[in-house]
């Protein structure tokens, strides 16, 4: 099997996964570079992967003659430079979701990714390549529930991570972009329209740290769509039962309900607490597959030459509408989106 050489940008807690799957699990990947500021992080690659090329310097990295394509998994303010750098340097680019948290920068990535028609730019809306949603896509376009006209959908994590983010937003742009996002995508392909309008309410109930630093733990957010369907979607950060992801689309002839309850494992415990079902603790343990078969499908488009599902302008769609939730929020007022696209 031809092996297509790559490139991560980003070790973190999502990009060590990245890596893993890049250099373990997907048999047409050949992970060659990898790009961190931190020591520990290019220790990682260099003692449990054995990444050959370690940099410091992402420009440096992109000077690799080798190299045939990167994945971006850094912080979402360096979203849209990494990608217009890969593209710049001749190569095809994966980046983990927002495109950005700017509109603005959305349109320049897409209007540099324009100039480069033979090299791929995807972003990665993941929970699209999770099969419980592609089968629920599936049932719908056969008809299972009639015409979808609500999809109710929230992202919710553990409480154990909360603190740690207080910090992070600062360069993610906040829960919407970095939480709602997802649930915005899922909405758009489910009702096969875009948001009209929204209107979001929250706050921060349990940290007010977030609070001070513009964000909230808890939001909510109802949306109309050009087509006259709806959406309520959630976020929160403060779940103590796990990591809570859940999408529900409610049609003229049914309901399809994905992801309730997020269990582990299809095995009821009774104890002294009563009878209950286990939840999965992060959103790795949730999509780990999902994270596996959309790098495998990137990497296939390259090899066989074909369009990936996910387009530049399905990131930008995501960034505008999360845009238009946080002003919502910050403004307590209806948010048309097309006044801000």
């Amino acid at each position: 099997m031809k092996k297509t050489k790559v490139g991560i940008v980003g070790l973190g807690r999502l990009g060590k996964e990245y890596a893993r799957n890049l250099s373990f699990r997907i048999r047409s990947a050949d992970l060659i570079a990898a790009c961190s500021i931190s020591e520990e992080e290019l220790d990682f690659a260099r003692t449990e992967l054995e990444v050959p090329h370690l940099f410091k310097d992402y420009e440096e990295m992109l000077k690799l003659q080798e190299l045939e394509a990167i994945f971006v998994i850094s912080s979402t303010n360096k979203h849209a430079e990494h990608i217009v750098k890969a593209l710049q340097a001749g190569l095809h680019v994966y980046s983990e979701k927002p495109l950005s948290s700017s509109i603005e920068e959305c349109k320049m990535v897409e209007a540099v990714a324009a100039q480069y028609p033979k090299q791929l730019a995807v972003v990665g809306f993941v929970r699209r390549f999770d099969p419980s949603y592609r089968y629920a896509k599936q049932k719908i376009e056969e008809g299972a529930i009639g015409k979808p006209y609500l999809v109710r959908s929230q992202t919710i994590d553990k409480d154990t991570v909360a603190a740690w983010q207080i910090q992070y937003v600062k360069s993610s742009g906040g829960i919407f972009h970095d939480y709602n996002v997802h649930d915005i995508d899922l909405a758009r392909w489910f009702l096969g329209a875009e948001v009209e309008s929204v209107w979001s309410l929250g706050g921060a109930y349990k940290y007010p740290a977030f609070e001070e630093a513009g964000d909230a733990d808890h939001v909510m957010s109802t949306c109309r769509f050009e087509n006259g369907t709806m959406a309520v979607l959630n976020a929160g950060r403060t779940a103590m039962v796990g990591h809570d992801t859940y999408t529900e689309v409610v049609g003229t002839l049914g309901t399809l309900r994905i992801g309730r309850p997020a269990a582990v494992n299809r095995v009821e415990v009774y104890d002294q607490h009563g009878a209950r079902q286990e939840c999965v603790e992060t959103f790795w343990d949730r999509f780990e597959e999902a994270f596996l078969r959309i790098a495998e499908d990137f990497l296939t488009c390259i090899q066989e030459g074909r369009q990936p599902e996910l387009t530049l302008s399905d990131a930008r769609q995501a960034t505008l509408v999360a845009e238009a939730c946080t002003r919502s929020f910050q403004k307590g007022e209806l948010i048309k989106v097309k006044e801000l696209a």
